[in-house]
């Protein structure tokens, strides 16, 4: 657990450091590889607070026709779901949500492909998520392929892990796109 709070220290704090203009940069090329990113049905999130802005690739699945569904984080950090059409509202701990109705926790399990937020991923595929918990509960309710979105100086060696945390297939960054692990 040392190791995880030291490293997420770390990581935070190189993600307070981005520029806006380094940070949009990333946006549009993550949102260049979207045709690579299999699936009819995606959940994926909203970055913020220097994660790699996903607007514009969330824009381009659903231009290409594609269902997005986006989290809705409730009062015990369980992970609500709803269709992203364009509109999102403040919510909790600086995140964005969708407005629409909100089709429960078990929606995930609808993707083909979840888009999971990580504050690292190593080339085995752990991931290490922001220590909420709130991933770490709805993902063994999904069944479509994981991929964790980071930036590329987010894919590690490796990132300390507890039986609880699941292994991710693949990682999607700005520059290196989607990579199997």
């Amino acid at each position: 657990m040392t190791d995880k709070r030291a490293l997420r220290t770390e990581l935070r704090a190189r993600r307070r450091e981005r520029d806006a203009a380094e940070l949009a940069a990333w946006g549009a090329l993550l949102a260049a590889h979207a045709p690579a990113i299999p699936g009819r049905t995606l959940t994926a999130f909203v970055g913020v607070d220097g994660e790699v802005p996903t607007l514009p690739l969330l824009d381009a699945l659903v231009a290409d026709g594609r269902r997005v569904l986006l989290p809705i984080t409730l009062d015990d950090m369980t992970l609500d779901w709803a269709a992203y059409d364009g509109d999102l509202a403040p919510a909790g701990f600086g995140l964005l949500e969708p407005t629409g109705p909100r089709l429960g926790p078990e929606a995930i399990a609808e993707a083909d492909v979840i888009l999971a937020p990580a504050l690292a991923v190593d080339r085995s595929g752990r991931r290490l998520g922001q220590g909420g918990g709130c991933y770490d509960r709805a993902l063994p309710m999904a069944r479509g392929e994981v991929i964790a979105v980071v930036a590329d100086d987010e894919v590690l060696d490796a990132v300390p892990v507890e039986p609880h945390d699941l292994p991710v297939a693949a990682v999607l960054t700005p520059a290196g796109g989607l990579v199997r692990v």
